[in-house]
């Protein structure tokens, strides 16, 4: 007994040193560790959402705003390009799929966010004023993500619905897609996180 007690003093010994040491590179594995189990979470809630929204008549609202140019077929480029139809139809899932995304994403960053402050950066700084900071960046982070989304949504839904068939395919574009917007919010958020909860980062 006393050497597996010595043994786990020595790790937890270990374990202190190297995050005094590099504490950088623990928060961002720990950042990583727990941005993984959000996305999981994100994954499940929607395509769930989403499928409960396909009963309403919101997949068939249009919900297309902020034209910035045009695509190279000649058709207008929206940031937020949700045509009104489900996907499945050819349509670009209206303002069902639209809230869906979005209703997930939200739901999932303030989950991210009180695990990221407490867990991940254990900061003890104003929880207003850095959940201000946050949903700015989320905001920021919403908008250059539906941008990118015009460029590979079409293809990806086309591409699994050609080779799974339309419940399959969808099922699988949606985690995809669902994926990609993780990504872009991981390699963002971890620096902006970094900088929002930095005066504690400082004083340890």
């Amino acid at each position: 007994m006393s050497n597996v007690s010595e043994n786990g003093k020595k790790k937890l010994s270990f374990i202190g040193e190297f995050r005094r040491k590099h504490p950088t590179i623990v928060e961002f594995i720990v950042f990583f560790l727990i941005s993984n189990g959000v996305t999981v979470l994100q994954m499940i809630l929607m395509p769930l959402i989403k499928y409960l929204f396909g009963f309403t008549p919101l997949v068939h609202t249009d919900f297309q705003m902020l034209q910035v140019g045009k695509n190279l077929d000649g058709s207008r480029y929206f940031v937020f390009d949700y045509s009104r139809g489900a996907i499945s139809d050819g349509g670009g899932g209206g303002l069902a799929y639209f809230l869906a995304v979005e209703i997930t994403l939200f739901l999932a960053q303030i989950i991210n966010f009180f695990l990221q402050r407490n867990v991940t950066f254990k900061s003890k700084s104003s929880i207003g004023i850095a959940a201000v900071w946050y949903f700015i960046a989320w905001v920021i982070i919403s908008v250059g993500a539906s941008a990118l989304q015009g460029l590979y949504k079409v293809p990806v839904y086309d591409f699994f619905m050609t080779r799974l068939g339309r419940g399959a395919g969808v099922a699988a574009a949606d985690i995809l897609t669902m994926i990609i917007n993780c990504a872009i919010s991981f390699w963002v958020f971890f620096p902006i996180m970094k900088y929002i909860f930095r005066s504690d980062s400082r004083k340890k």
